[in-house]
């Protein structure tokens, strides 16, 4: 079974080479690393990046991919939004994660180090709940200086920034790291509150969709 997944950060891959190697030793990953998506989306919106998404889907599929995982949430919504128009299914990483935080209750805090996160986030966010038939009051919280730390290659600074930003939030049902890059910051949280990220329950999906495909 192959599982294409298309990254905005080189840091993505041996995350998701280690939930391979401990979960799914069956799956062969190919990674597509494209930063630039993440810069022009930030600078002109997700759908400005939606043609090269497209064409980096096509050539998945091409090249014999059962599932595509978008692990970027700045433009995994569209990236969605062009599967109908593909052979293969598309996901989102992020979606089970917000789908596990409405089931949590309605107060749902997202932190997020790059401003063009939240728009997609809470988008999909209510759109679980709306799924989910509740009712949802999300709030962002935005980690000012830390997305610098992480493009300067300072990994522990980045995740204490994060850190300290999740455990400044005291009136949240759930607490969602938006980006993959701030999952290991929740082990340095100090918060009660239920904190949620998204590499593995994403990952898990992807995993789920390639061997439905595969017995189809």
């Amino acid at each position: 079974m192959i599982l294409t997944l298309l990254h905005t950060s080189p840091a993505h891959v041996p995350v998701f080479d280690a939930l391979r190697d401990t979960g799914h030793p069956e799956l062969t990953l190919r990674h597509i690393v494209r930063e630039d998506l993440l810069v022009r989306a930030g600078e002109s919106g997700p759908d400005s990046v939606a043609d090269d998404v497209r064409a980096l889907l096509e050539a998945a599929e091409r090249d014999g991919a059962d599932a595509v995982l978008c692990t970027c949430s700045s433009i995994g919504g569209v990236a969605e939004e062009l599967a109908p128009a593909l052979g293969v299914p598309v996901l989102r990483v992020d979606r089970p994660m917000a789908a596990r935080a409405v089931a949590a209750g309605p107060r749902i805090a997202v932190v997020a180090t790059v401003h063009s996160t939240f728009a997609p986030t809470v988008a999909l966010v209510e759109e679980e709940a709306a799924r989910a038939g509740r009712a949802v009051d999300v709030r962002t919280v935005f980690v000012d200086g830390a997305w610098e730390r992480f493009l300067a290659g300072d990994r522990d600074g980045y995740l204490d920034r994060v850190a300290a930003a999740v455990d400044s939030v005291t009136d949240a049902d759930a607490i969602v790291l938006a980006q993959a890059s701030m999952t290991d910051a929740a082990d340095r949280t100090r918060t009660a509150l239920l904190v949620l990220s998204s590499p593995r329950p994403g990952f898990e999906a992807a995993a789920t969709e390639c061997a439905t495909v595969k017995k189809a």
